[in-house]
């Protein structure tokens, strides 16, 4: 069985390859955007759980950022700059990559942006994982 840490690292691991896909396409002017923020998301979310595993606190299975970002906030743990902005890339996980529905909340979403956002949570995760000595 693996323990939290692995799980954490794993997951870390995930978030990257994520990274990985937006870095790559938003490059691409025929990206779709839903596949950006889709992908932006995922390495948010992942992020966000590899911490939580890492601290050994169990989260649901979800894709709403702010109540991971909520359960990290209630175990004492400082949340990136950026936090305030997680509730917007929610609907990439679950609503837009079922649906072809943008509305004024979802507009489609600055490619470059989407990276430096995601990129900025993975590298706060892996700090985490690196002041607790955990990586």
């Amino acid at each position: 069985m693996n323990s939290p840490l692995d799980h954490g690292l794993a997951l870390l691991g995930r978030a990257e390859d994520d990274l990985y896909v937006v870095s790559h396409l938003c490059a691409d002017a025929q990206a779709p955007g839903w596949v950006l923020g889709f992908h932006a998301q995922q390495a948010v979310e992942k992020a966000l759980k590899a911490v939580l595993s890492a601290m050994e606190l169990p989260y649901p299975r979800t894709h709403n950022l702010v109540m991971l970002a909520e359960l990290l906030r209630a175990a004492g743990e400082t949340l990136p700059a950026t936090a305030e902005e997680f509730g917007r890339l929610t609907p990439f996980g679950v609503v837009l990559r079922y649906e072809d529905v943008i509305t004024e909340t979802s507009a489609a979403p600055d490619a470059v942006a989407l990276q430096i956002f995601a990129s900025g949570v993975v590298a706060w995760a892996r700090e985490r994982l690196d002041v607790a000595g955990l990586s």
